[in-house]
């Protein structure tokens, strides 16, 4: 790989790279650009990813009904995301603007104006979740066993989902500002006391006592919520790159108002594709809790894999954010074929790694023969995309940071609904397929969602998207 600066090795740029770096993203060459973005946003996302096998981990020692409770969890939690994903998009298309253009207070007032914004739906969110835990999870169709034992689990991981809110919008607070590493060692914060304080709240050491699957969720909000403060302490900082400062603290309603025209439609891209994803879990309750486990561990090793290449995605929106900014579309475009060619190299990799060796890895995470076997179907057929994947979350990404949200939702709505979850169903019931059928819907309907989003991408139109002024 050629940086385009002999005097600036790659593992120079590396270095870099994790130690933060204080340069101009739209004046140095796009590949070390990418390199300084990617390396630590890559890594951030891994971390993420290390919350969902960490948990699934110490939990699939607690028995299939702890695993069903942790899987119907995650899927309600989607709301989540797909909200704070939604607002880091909105951040992510103005504060990257904002940073191509070198105005510093507009990219801070923005930052404030999406956090209050990401605490004041958190807050309502998470007391509704405490109260109805119980019913929600019966409402996913969880059995009177899986809703004992997964009800506190529930309750605490949607009550603290401020912290999940937070620490999307503030990391992408700081990638679309081009301060990636402070994201990463958040997330490696948060990830790293995940790992340690997870099996003593599960299994109990020494004086902790064992509190079974509540004490994945205590750990994870716990540890999240960690890595929020350090997040915030490092915003009021005056040596960085993006400080906020009392005169940024008062409520703008303007600003509020063009964060929410962009996060609603990057919100709905989410929830269109996460609440697909209950309705597949709809489909798949009605074989069974061995059904459920083993959906739930191969997705949770698939985005073990994904989560990393994501990262390149929100690099390619920080870029083309801040290249629209400083007026340099082209610019912009070609970094977007960089990072592309990147990630289609790395998920086509792990995608082969998935498809044969995929039993003996959903063999750590569960002993049931049945659950194994139904978990390395799935994960052998979802791989089978992966490369697919990789080109389409860069493009949706490219889209969000350009502010142009509305797209992708519209590529969503057709991919998830209009053909993934008919597909699901006429394969998986009518078709007599079972499980594996959920599965080829799967990395079909990502198929196309990539084919689609790539095809609307270079057709150019984006380049035309406006993102209000601040002033």
């Amino acid at each position: 790989m050629s940086l385009d600066a002999p005097e600036k090795g790659v593992w120079s740029v590396i270095r870099e790279a994790l130690r933060g770096t204080t340069q101009d993203l739209t004046a140095i060459p796009i590949q070390r650009a990418v390199v300084l973005l990617a390396v630590p946003t890559v890594l951030e996302m891994s971390m993420e990813s290390l919350f969902a096998v960490v948990d699934i981990f110490f939990v699939s020692k607690l028995g299939p009904a702890a695993v069903a409770a942790v899987g119907l969890t995650e899927s309600m939690l989607s709301l989540a995301y797909a909200i704070a994903m939604g607002l880091g998009a909105g951040a992510t298309a103005i504060i990257a603007r904002r940073t191509g253009e070198k105005d510093a207070d507009g990219a801070a007032s923005a930052a404030v104006q999406v956090i209050l914004v990401a605490v004041t739906i958190a807050a309502a969110l998470g007391v509704a979740g405490v109260i109805l835990a119980p019913r929600l999870l019966g409402a996913m169709g969880a059995s009177s066993d899986v809703v004992a034992t997964g009800a506190p689990y529930t309750a605490v991981m949607l009550g603290g989902s401020v912290t999940i809110f937070l620490l999307f919008v503030v990391n992408a607070v700081f990638r679309s500002a081009g301060d990636a590493s402070v994201a990463m060692r958040s997330l490696w914060l948060a990830s790293i006391l995940n790992m340690v304080l997870a099996p003593c709240l599960v299994f109990g050491v020494g004086p902790i006592p064992r509190l079974g699957v509540t004490g994945a969720a205590i750990a994870t909000t716990a540890s999240r919520g960690i890595g929020v403060l350090y997040q915030l302490s490092v915003l009021v900082r005056a040596d960085g790159r993006l400080v906020i400062a009392r005169r940024h603290l008062a409520v703008r309603v303007a600003e509020v108002r063009e964060i929410v025209r962009l996060a609603v439609p990057a919100a709905m891209q989410v929830l269109v594709e996460t609440a697909s994803w209950l309705a597949l879990v709809r489909i798949l309750a009605t074989f069974g809790e061995v059904a459920l486990a083993g959906y739930t561990i191969a997705m949770r090793v698939a985005v073990f894999a994904l989560l990393p290449p994501w990262g390149l995605a929100n690099a390619a929106a920080t870029l083309v954010g801040q290249n629209l900014g400083a007026r340099e579309p082209e610019r912009a475009e070609r970094s977007v074929g960089v990072i592309a060619r990147y990630n289609v190299a790395f998920l086509g990799a792990a995608g082969v790694l998935f498809v044969v060796f995929a039993r003996p890895i959903v063999s750590v995470f569960a002993s049931d023969p049945d659950v194994v076997a139904l978990a390395a179907a799935a994960l052998r057929i979802v791989a089978l995309g992966f490369a697919f994947f990789a080109y389409g979350m860069v493009a949706i990404q490219a889209f969000n940071g350009a502010g142009d949200t509305r797209t992708p939702m519209l590529v969503n709505v057709g991919s998830f609904w209009l053909f993934k979850i008919p597909l699901a169903y006429v394969l998986a019931v009518t078709a007599g397929m079972g499980p594996p059928g959920v599965f080829v819907a799967i990395s079909a309907a990502y198929s196309l969602q990539s084919l689609v989003a790539a095809w609307l991408f270079r057709r150019g139109r984006w380049r035309a998207t406006m993102v209000s002024s601040s002033g």
